[in-house]
């Protein structure tokens, strides 16, 4: 005998997330799979899993482990994902993974924050670089961001510098932006001062070297 489809079990086995995570996730330098590791996160502790492995979370996707690992690095370096403790009905304590900070994000209101910001700089790494940043290069950027406390403007700066000289790679941003710091250089507009580019005329080329401009005038 064939079962009815039931339209009462489908409306109750629904996973609700916020509709602005769907529309916002872009401006949080999130791609897709970053978004059904979030996705998967929330359905798992809705079962009562607090805390869900990288293993139980791949064994639902098609990335591996470590690249589940890599996901939650990401969220975590990027302030969007944090592990807390919280007390269970019996009063014992456990772990969890809170997504309060990615979703503070969505909902801010107003003016573009930092966090806006420095997801806007991790995209245009990736428009440059023409291609989808690894692990260890986010890490790099974010190190940059908050260890050595360095605004998005001067490291977009330093980015545009390695552009223009041709040597677009992580050691060489990473070199300029400690020489900056060493001569005390904290804003863009120093850094076009300093920059050997300064005095030169602009090799003529068709790359539209516009979107340069902008980033000396945030």
């Amino acid at each position: 005998m064939e079962v009815p489809f039931s339209y009462q079990k489908l409306l109750a086995d629904q996973l609700s997330i916020p509709s602005q995570l769907l529309v916002d996730y872009k401006s949080l330098s999130l791609n897709e799979t970053d978004v059904i590791v979030i996705m998967q996160i929330i359905h798992i502790q809705q079962t009562g899993t607090l805390l869900p492995t990288f293993d139980q979370i791949a064994q639902r996707m098609t990335i591996n482990a470590n690249e589940v690992a890599n996901v939650l690095k990401k969220l975590r370096n990027q302030s969007l994902l944090n592990i807390e403790h919280v007390k269970d009905e019996d009063g014992q304590e456990q772990e969890w993974y809170s997504l309060s900070p990615l979703f503070s994000n969505l909902y801010e209101q107003g003016e573009p924050s930092s966090r806006e910001e420095e997801g806007k700089l991790f995209q245009l790494f990736e428009q440059e670089f023409a291609r989808t940043l690894s692990p260890i290069e986010i890490d790099t950027v974010s190190h940059w961001l908050d260890d050595d406390q360095f605004k998005p403007a001067l490291i977009k700066a330093a980015l545009r510098e390695a552009v223009l000289m041709g040597k677009l790679n992580f050691r060489y941003i990473d070199r300029i932006l400690n020489e900056w710091k060493k001569k005390g250089i904290k804003s863009a507009q120093d850094a076009k001062q300093e920059s050997p580019q300064q005095n030169r005329q602009a090799p003529k080329e068709k790359r539209d070297t516009s979107v340069y401009y902008n980033w000396l005038e945030e």
